[in-house]
């Protein structure tokens, strides 16, 4: 189990709408992982399964789109992600132990958004 090193992606307008699953497939088209995820689809993901990072399942908490032929983090993403740490919509299948780093992970782009992360509220 892994969580992924921050990227430091630039934001995509804080106004830009999210769709997860829209995303995800912009994502594997860019990253060249339409058969299997790469490290390319990785760093689009906030957490992974290191044991299983052959399967797109592994792949946890989207934050990431495609702008311009280039890879940048939505706001309404990383809000969607952190909702769903904090247990909205059933919360995500984590192990505890990941969770500090997954909420440090997602208060980076917080701050990058000139926000405050909802637990640090």
């Amino acid at each position: 189990m892994a969580v992924t090193a921050f990227q430091d992606l630039p934001l995509a307008d804080r106004d830009r709408a999210w769709d997860g699953d829209a995303a995800e497939k912009r994502v594997r088209r860019w990253a060249g992982a339409e058969d299997e995820p790469n490290a390319r689809y990785r760093d689009a993901h906030v957490w992974y399964d290191a044991d299983a990072k052959d399967n797109f399942t592994a792949y946890k908490l989207l934050i990431a789109d495609v702008v311009d032929d280039r890879l940048v983090a939505v706001p309404r993403g990383v809000m969607a992600a952190a909702g769903v740490v904090q247990g909205a919509r059933g919360g995500v299948d984590i192990p505890a132990r990941d969770a500090d780093r997954v909420r440090s992970h997602l208060a980076k782009y917080y701050r990058k958004m000139d926000d405050t992360a909802p637990w640090d509220d």
